[in-house]
């Protein structure tokens, strides 16, 4: 008996620092589920994914020296960006400590150039200073170092300050679904810009739609807009090429490359046939392209100095979204299980190698192709919500934001030390799946993203806000946490893994004020405590769904449902109004 309560012993001993050292990595050892019951994780799972964010917890031994690491990396940190709200006080990094004096003052320097002297106040054991009550981005400098610095306003950008009103109302849609003569099959911005003018010029306010993120060129069976290939570009198939060259040219594209026929039979179809209309689309496209090419290289010309400004405004990003396609079709053309870029040839499995800079010099020409069509996909949204706006929308688009991206994708590939491998997200058992889900997608590293200074959120919701007037953010429960799976294991043997919600809160009011835009957060399934009340005081708007809004079985008048949260019919992954009434899809 005692040799076995002393196995027992050194058994739960070993597990308490597998616990203890994944609840130092940012993972919820015990959390409740949809019906607020107890639930703990299991060490299997637990060991799983600290192997996937490199941590070592294969042992005790492995145990105690990465808890060691990760106690000196957070005694140790700077971070690379402060971030803190109007008016408050930022209390600076412990590590900053010995080299700060009480009467210490430092310099802020706006993102003009502008000079002010804050001091430093010393409250117990922390050194804080005052913030600006303007929002921006800064820099705090001293004798010895600089630190970037972003101070965001109480509250992201409300209808009221767009609208004037306490409430406005606008309608949804899905943008594939807007269908016109012409358009070859797949609604596109141009159908997107009449009927955002259409809702304006009838009293609406904004037009949200499905996300428009980029998928994979080379591989036109994947089309699903929530398993993007980059949430930092666009998708190409939404082009109308009509509103930036005549039609004449490309009428003359569509006889040429025999797509005359096609075109029409594509449009008289009643699905969407993805395969065949990416394959229309994207053949007019590169005709296009090599009847306007030197046109396009001349920045003495009107489109040329267009096109060429585009490209320097999107910078290395482009460049390397725009390899990725070509390289993906390389891959896939002489390997059809290539298609991950994992599964590549080593050599061309990291941006960064020579092996890439060499593939890039030799197809310049296919690179400045799809550098061509994320510019003409760019006009076709700017337009899009420019007229809705000049119409008399006070908000305009109303993009949306997928919760992450396909591992195999442009974005993954591009910032892999940016994302999180080996490692899907999803979401645990519910009331609505039971099993659970897996969305087979990856998404940012907390770690990489204090370590990077937030740019991979920033960058990211700067791409989303750029021809927009408002944001729906997928699954906004993200900020606070993500349920990882190990890849290969099933969707219900998983854990959250905790981010840094107070400081994404605070960028996502922020880019909110820069751009003036309205931020709905999508906030269903197992909420966290307080969640919803911290997504109130930032001003993001949650999300009423008209199916969830019951009582006893009966739907909640109206008039009761949360004023802080954007109400709607439905959503993308539930029924249709339409599909309800028929008795289709209850």
């Amino acid at each position: 008996m005692s040799h076995n309560g002393s196995q027992n012993s050194q058994e739960l001993g070993s597990q308490g620092l597998l616990r203890q050292l994944a609840e130092a990595a940012g993972l919820a050892v015990n959390w409740k589920n949809y019906r607020n019951q107890d639930r703990t994780v299991g060490t299997d799972t637990l060991r799983a994914i600290l192997h996937a964010l490199d941590i070592a917890a294969d042992s005790d031994a492995q145990c105690r020296h990465s808890l060691e690491q990760l106690k000196q990396e957070s005694a140790a940190q700077i971070p690379r960006l402060l971030v803190g709200r109007v008016g408050e006080k930022l209390c600076l990094p412990p590590a900053l400590r010995h080299e700060l004096q009480r009467d210490e003052q430092f310099t802020l320097i706006d993102d003009r150039g502008a000079l002010t002297k804050v001091g430093v106040s010393n409250e117990g054991p922390d050194y804080c200073v005052e913030l600006p009550r303007q929002p921006g981005y800064y820099y705090l400098q001293n004798q010895s170092r600089e630190l970037a610095l972003a101070v965001a306003p109480q509250r992201c950008t409300s209808v009221m300050d767009l609208t004037g009103k306490h409430r406005a109302w606008g309608v949804g849609a899905q943008l594939y679904s807007l269908r016109r003569n012409g358009d070859g099959g797949v609604g596109d911005f141009t159908a997107l810009r009449e009927f955002a003018v259409g809702v304006a010029r009838a009293g609406a306010d904004g037009v949200a739609v499905s996300p428009v993120h980029a998928q994979f060129a080379a591989d036109r069976s994947r089309y699903s807009p929530y398993s993007p290939s980059s949430r930092l570009f666009i998708n190409v198939l939404y082009i109308d090429p009509e509103q930036t060259f005549s039609p004449e040219l490309v009428k003359s594209g569509l006889r040429q490359a025999h797509l005359e026929a096609s075109h029409g039979q594509l449009e008289r179809e009643a699905l969407i046939n993805w395969p065949e209309a990416a394959r229309a689309k994207l053949t007019l496209l590169r005709h296009l392209w090599e009847r306007k090419q030197a046109e396009l290289m001349d920045k003495t010309s009107q489109l040329g100095r267009a096109f060429q400004q585009f490209r320097e405004h999107a910078g290395e990003a482009l460049e390397l979204h725009a390899i990725f396609e070509t390289l993906h079709a390389h891959h896939l053309a002489n390997d059809s299980q290539a298609w991950h870029w994992r599964h590549w040839e080593p050599r061309f499995r990291d941006h960064g190698t020579r092996a890439v800079e060499k593939f890039a010099a030799e197809n310049r020409h296919e690179i400045l192709f799809h550098s061509f069509l994320q510019w003409l996909a760019d006009r076709g949204l700017a337009d899009a919500h420019a007229a809705s706006r000049e119409a008399g929308a006070a908000i305009g688009l109303i993009a949306d934001l997928a919760v992450g991206t396909d591992s195999g994708g442009s974005h993954a590939w591009s910032r892999q030390e940016d994302m999180l491998t080996g490692l899907t997200i999803g979401a645990p058992p519910d009331m609505l799946n039971h099993q659970g889900q897996d969305w087979g997608l990856t998404s940012f590293s907390p770690r990489a993203l204090t370590a990077h200074g937030y740019a991979p959120m920033r960058e990211m919701l700067r791409a989303s806000l750029r021809h927009a007037g408002g944001l729906r953010i997928d699954h906004i429960l993200g900020l606070r946490r993500l349920w990882l799976i190990p890849e290969g294991a099933a969707a219900h043997e998983g854990a959250y893994l905790h981010f840094p919600q107070n400081d994404l809160l605070s960028l996502v009011a922020l880019e909110s004020w820069r751009h003036q835009a309205i931020i709905v957060g999508e906030d269903l399934g197992t909420i966290p405590g307080n969640f919803r009340e911290q997504l109130a005081t930032t001003g993001l708007l949650g999300m009423g769904v008209l199916w969830f809004e019951k009582d006893n079985g009966l739907f909640i008048d109206p008039s009761r449902w949360r004023s802080n949260a954007q109400a709607t019919t439905t959503t993308h992954d539930l029924p249709t109004v339409a599909g309800w009434w028929q008795g289709r899809d209850l």
